[in-house]
């Protein structure tokens, strides 16, 4: 028996002979610790994380996804599936079992006249932007163009269109999906209803998408976009201005708030804005935002609004240390500005970063239970992203998140699937909300013995 003779995994044997007819029949690549492809293909965005699968299979098809499922399930293998890879916790990647890697499947195709497009799992928010401005259109897309469309659509998908368009799942159409007894379905408002609302916010709990078909709006690509930022002393300042200001800003303009550190520069408050309307009306709408100040700089203005999904990408390289903590909130009382403003005056390394995202809008207005995403009535939803380079300062950099977390709770009301941490599972009930139990309903209907349970899981009901 060689070392590759028969591999034990997670109490499974494994013989030689069914990997390697399980390689013949895959279309894409199989990759196993030794090959030259492997330490690239283990790799995860967030370096906290180094684990090493016994298998990724590259997936070039939905054939391959099934062959993939198979696999994993016959042989007692635990599956982890990536799209993007932009996981904070690190659920891309497991240790020991099988890696569903889609980011081979990158196809797109735009229909310009019906105002939709069809994507495949391992596209990009970038690449995905590309295709659909050639035509001046878009869907709500999140607020980093790095970031995967599979993972951002099924956990919600907060974005710079989201007051005027909704949140992504809003915009989902249909999916195409592997349930974890390898049977492929589409689900969508006409086909396997409870499973299509179970996706539009259930995180990677119910299958593998291997396509999602999105409508598409009218946007740019000229918006009317950037950010103004203000001395990190007015931080108070400018989230009281923030909270007055978003409470009546007109659909089409989405406005975060954000403390972070420009290249070279010290800590900042900024207001980062996305207008998708005409531009010179958009240029009255944000009159308020240029002359509250006075600014540092004023850097709104028109941009293409694929440069307005890659305003944040620089301060999220793939490779460093990250911890996150975030929620919603009902308000920005008086208390909790207070508190943004000790924690992020104190954070230990300059590349951490904060954003408070907003719920307005078209967003707000979406019933509560009308998808599996839940936080409709809960306007603010802040993000705190603690990162840094070296591993021995991981201790004060996680604890300041954890503080800055909990000392926010007296005023916090959910958890964001999408910002889940990876000590977050006792928060997962809170992010699923009132539709929790029917998650659980359509869990133990579509994956009764918990298959897929690198996410932000679910258990079957009973």
């Amino acid at each position: 028996m060689t070392d590759r003779g028969v591999f034990t995994a997670t109490g499974a044997s494994i013989e030689e002979a069914a990997v390697e007819e399980f390689k013949a029949g895959l279309r894409g690549q199989l990759v196993r610790p030794g090959d030259d492809a492997y330490d690239e293909a283990r790799k995860l965005w967030n370096g906290m994380f180094d684990r090493r699968p016994a298998f990724i299979a590259r997936c070039a098809g939905t054939a391959d996804v099934i062959r993939a499922v198979n696999f994993a399930r016959n042989n007692g293998l635990q599956a982890a599936v990536r799209g993007g890879g932009h996981s904070f916790p690190g659920h891309s990647v497991c240790d020991g079992g099988l890696v569903i890697d889609l980011s081979p499947m990158k196809a797109i195709r735009v229909d310009p006249a019906a105002r939709t497009a069809w994507a495949q799992p391992g596209v990009k928010w970038i690449e995905f932007d590309h295709e659909t401005q050639a035509f001046g259109l878009a869907t709500t897309g999140g607020t980093a163009s790095d970031t995967g469309i599979a993972g951002l659509t099924l956990g919600g998908g907060l974005g710079w269109l989201s007051s005027k368009y909704g949140l992504t799942v809003d915009n989902l159409i249909s999916a195409d999906v592997v349930l974890a007894d390898g049977r492929f379905l589409t689900a969508s408002a006409t086909e396997n209803q409870d499973l299509f609302w179970g996706l539009r916010g259930g995180s990677g709990n119910f299958g593998v998408v291997t396509s999602f078909e999105y409508q598409l709006h009218p946007v740019g690509p000229t918006i009317l976009g950037g950010m103004v930022v203000y001395p990190l002393g007015k931080a108070k300042e400018v989230l009281r201005f923030y909270r007055e200001f978003s409470k009546s800003a007109p659909d089409e303009l989405t406005i975060y708030a954000a403390f972070l550190n420009p290249p070279d520069s010290d800590a900042v408050a900024a207001l980062i804005c996305c207008y998708c309307g005409p531009l010179d009306q958009g240029e009255e709408v944000l009159r308020p935002v240029r002359s509250f100040g006075p600014p540092l700089q004023d850097m709104l203005g028109p941009m293409p609004y694929a440069a307005q999904q890659s305003l944040t990408d620089a301060g999220f390289p793939a490779g460093s240390y990250y911890y996150i903590k975030g929620g919603f909130l009902a308000d920005l009382s008086d208390r909790a500005i207070e508190v943004f403003a000790e924690y992020v005056a104190a954070k230990p390394s300059p590349l951490s970063g904060v954003l408070v995202q907003t719920v307005c809008g078209a967003a707000r207005r979406v019933d509560s239970e009308a998808t599996a995403f839940p936080h409709r009535r809960l306007p603010y939803a802040p993000i705190i992203a603690s990162q840094w380079l070296d591993a021995a300062d991981s201790e004060k950099n996680v604890g300041w998140a954890r503080d800055f977390w909990k000392a926010l709770q007296p005023f916090a009301g959910g958890a964001y699937v999408n910002d889940l941490g990876q000590d977050d599972e006792d928060r997962v009930r809170i992010a699923y909300g009132t539709n929790y139990e029917r998650l659980a309903a359509l869990k133990k209907k579509y994956d009764p013995d918990n298959f897929f349970r690198l996410n932000a899981n679910i258990k079957p009901a009973g």
